[in-house]
């Protein structure tokens, strides 16, 4: 799967201002971003260039709100942002410990070298789940699902004979 988003769903993750204007679309003043659901998975694709601290917080109460639903885990695609700023990748970073707290996944792929060198410089490089590809992302977030699963029997087997 390569990191280049189609570009046929935008969702505005600014609600109060959007207004549909077609099928499957809103748009906002504020941020546009691209929902894809899968069958385990959203893949939520940013098409701002820049990740500011403002655009990260709305991003992050979008993915939050994906907790609520049946698909619970997200694939962050960073393919489209140039640039992130240091409150925006802490604010990754708490958002990715928010899903595993909940028991989903929260991937992040496709980042553009300068971006990935901004994680590097603030540290956050080895601690977020980053993958090349969103392909491999995908990847993550099944495997971690199965891993779930068996973990989730393992417990009802232990109750069963406890």
């Amino acid at each position: 799967m390569s990191c280049e988003p189609e570009r046929n769903e935008f969702y505005s993750i600014a609600a109060p201002s959007s207004r549909l204007v077609a099928k499957n679309q809103l748009y906002s003043p504020d941020m546009e971003v691209k929902i894809d659901t899968k069958e385990k998975f959203a893949v939520v694709t940013p098409i701002r260039p820049e990740l500011s601290d403002n655009i990260a917080a709305k991003l992050a109460e979008t993915c939050t709100a994906q907790l609520q639903k049946e698909v619970k885990n997200v694939v962050l695609n960073l393919s489209e942002v140039a640039i992130v700023q240091e409150t925006a990748a802490d604010i990754l970073s708490d958002l990715q410990q928010k899903f595993y707290d909940n028991n989903a996944s929260f991937v992040i792929c496709c980042l553009q070298p300068a971006v990935e060198a901004a994680f590097e410089k603030m540290e956050l490089l080895e601690l977020l789940n980053i993958t090349p590809t969103e392909s491999e992302a995908w990847d993550i977030v099944q495997m971690e699902e199965i891993e779930r699963e068996l973990l989730d029997g393992d417990d009802m087997e232990f109750d069963n004979n406890g």
